[in-house]
């Protein structure tokens, strides 16, 4: 990593349905080989399915997921004396959005439904009501900071 120059953040577009900054950070997530069409018939599929079924606005379901699933604290290794500490720290917003949206999509492609609009819908409902494997593992980074609380101290 250049200590140099800070990276410059890339201007993105929201997206043309619902015009929103996030839906478009997690298409691009979702798309695989520059195929941004393929990832925003996924999304918006996915979105419908959610409509149909919980018959909420789609986007409110989609925020309320990500923010169930984003982490506050989480561990990171610090080495201290030869010996390696788990620290606990807090979580920058833009990395717990990045986060979310990484453990919601890999939750999704996990799952066992046959197409990935069935899984992504699947995995969206169960996040916003607090369950699903991308809540999971919210939780395991939660509990892994609570069990490393004695070493807060070595926070940098």
């Amino acid at each position: 990593m250049s200590r140099r120059h800070k990276a410059e953040k890339r201007e993105i577009n929201p997206d043309p349905k619902f015009g929103d900054l996030v839906v478009t950070k997690f298409m691009n997530a979702i798309m695989l080989h520059g195929k941004k069409s393929v990832a925003e018939s996924i999304v918006y599929g996915a979105f419908d399915v959610v409509e149909a079924k919980s018959k909420a606005e789609p986007i409110a379901i989609f925020h309320q997921a990500l923010e169930n699933v984003a982490p506050h604290v989480e561990v990171r290794s610090r080495r201290v004396g030869g010996a390696t500490y788990q620290v606990p720290v807090d979580v920058r917003p833009e990395r717990r959005q990045a986060l979310a949206i990484r453990w919601l999509i890999i939750a999704a492609r996990k799952r066992n439904e046959t197409t990935m609009v069935d899984r992504l819908s699947g995995e969206l409902l169960d996040a916003s009501n607090n369950r699903g494997s991308a809540v999971k593992k919210r939780e395991d980074t939660h509990k892994m900071a609570d069990a490393n609380r004695a070493f807060s101290h070595y926070r940098w």
